[in-house]
């Protein structure tokens, strides 16, 4: 193993991750699947009606290729979701080929919500997103049932009211 690899396997340290839910690969899954088929109409139609039948299948293919090999990776993509909470902030990990750690201390963080789209409705889940002092380091924690979301929510405010009252 690289030296490089272990570094993720490890670090932070010792700290308790929380997944995402399971029926998270649902959600993605149900989203791609509404994405592919608009991008399939759009790459069939448009091609067919200016260039004729071949263009449009070859590029409905490679769509379709590309669609498959997505939600192929889709699973490895949802169980690299995690997040833990620590003493002085929030660790957020995300990525398959492009790993992602992001550290959130807790009085960086300006107001939290829990939102959810059609989609996690129909799943029954939440996402928390964090917004901080900077709007570019702002995050998410998707996949979450609620129950979970809104606990994860009222701890993150508690703690973030906790830290500006100790400045």
């Amino acid at each position: 193993m690289p030296e490089s690899a272990s570094v993720w396997s490890s670090w932070p340290g010792e700290v308790t991750w929380h997944p995402v839910a399971p029926q998270y690969l649902k959600v993605r899954l149900v989203s791609l699947a509404l994405f592919g088929v608009v991008a399939l109409a759009a790459v069939l139609i448009a091609p067919w009606l200016w260039w004729g039948r071949t263009w449009a299948l070859l590029l409905g293919g490679v769509v379709l290729a590309g669609l498959l090999v997505r939600a192929v990776l889709l699973r490895r993509a949802v169980r690299a979701w995690g997040y833990a909470e620590r003493d002085d902030d929030l660790l957020i990990r995300h990525g398959v080929l492009i790993k992602r750690l992001s550290i959130v201390p807790y009085g960086r963080m300006q107001f939290i919500d829990v939102s959810a789209g059609p989609v996690d409705r129909m799943f029954d889940l939440a996402t928390v997103k964090l917004h901080t002092a900077a709007a570019t380091t702002d995050s998410t924690v998707p996949g979450l049932a609620p129950d979970v979301a809104t606990g994860l929510r009222d701890r993150l405010a508690q703690r973030a009211t906790a830290e500006r009252e100790g400045l």
